[in-house]
């Protein structure tokens, strides 16, 4: 599948999708947001892929934010219908992804590119990156999820004065606040994705797919995410991967997960 926005590499179970704007600081348009769509779809229904890793193309942005170019003249309608429409197509869509998600965050995550971030399952970031929320010195809120997941991440203080101050918080005071995991040098951010995506590997992805279902059942109104737990559990049993698994852990093997 070829595309204008972005880049797709796969490397046995191994997945990278790459924001592919540079001169835009690889900024979210319309046409990016169904890019990326169609990829993490599309990805997410390969058998082969268990990680994708999503980072932006050169050493500045990771992404900047949204193409305001593209809405500066929208009207409250099409306004509602611009958040609508980009919450279920991507940034639901990846944080509910049966397929782990990784944000590799090289440079700038702003606005939308923090949203991105955040839909992610979990963020590790360069030290040189930058992050915030800055819609309100536009005169507009975050409309991709931001209002929902940074307090989630960060808490409702912190979450409150990024958003209403507009300002960036630097990579380590991002990783302190909880909305990075590790933070290292720009050379050593990939290696690190890799070798944190490995560990993901050598684990059912059918019991990941099934955690991660169970975690974002704690945020979602009116879902008890034990219930949730307790029948994703129970799924496990029934599953090729729990029979390889503890059949493995009985012979003092290293386990090799099917994927059923």
């Amino acid at each position: 599948m070829n595309f204008d926005n972005i880049l797709v590499e796969k490397s046995a179970a191994l997945a990278k999708v790459i924001i592919n704007r540079p001169k835009k600081l690889n900024a979210l348009n319309k046409a990016t947001i169904e890019e990326l769509h169609l990829a993490f779809k599309s990805l997410d229904n390969d058998t082969n892929v268990k990680t994708i890793l999503v980072t932006g193309s050169g050493d500045k942005a990771f992404v900047a934010g949204a193409d305001i170019s593209e809405f500066s003249d929208f009207s409250i309608e099409e306004g509602g219908s611009l958040a609508k429409a980009g919450q279920e197509m991507l940034f639901d869509f990846v944080e509910n992804l049966a397929t782990p998600v990784i944000a590799v965050v090289n440079g700038f995550a702003l606005g939308g590119g923090l949203e991105l971030a955040m839909a992610c399952h979990f963020r590790i970031a360069s030290d040189n990156a930058k992050m915030g929320l800055p819609e309100v010195s536009l005169g507009v809120i975050p409309g991709y999820g931001g209002t929902q997941r940074l307090p989630q991440l960060v808490g409702k203080g912190k979450a409150m004065e990024m958003i209403m101050t507009a300002g960036m918080i630097s990579a380590e005071e991002a990783k302190q606040n909880g909305l990075v995991n590790y933070v290292t040098t720009q050379e050593e951010l990939m290696p690190l994705a890799e070798k944190l995506a490995s560990k993901i590997l050598r684990n059912s992805s059918v019991a990941i797919s099934a955690a991660i279902s169970a975690v974002n059942a704690n945020y979602k109104d009116g879902v008890n995410g034990f219930n949730t737990e307790i029948e994703a559990f129970g799924n496990c049993f029934g599953t090729e991967d729990f029979k390889e698994g503890t059949t493995a852990f009985l012979e003092k093997r290293k386990a090799n997960f099917p994927g059923k």
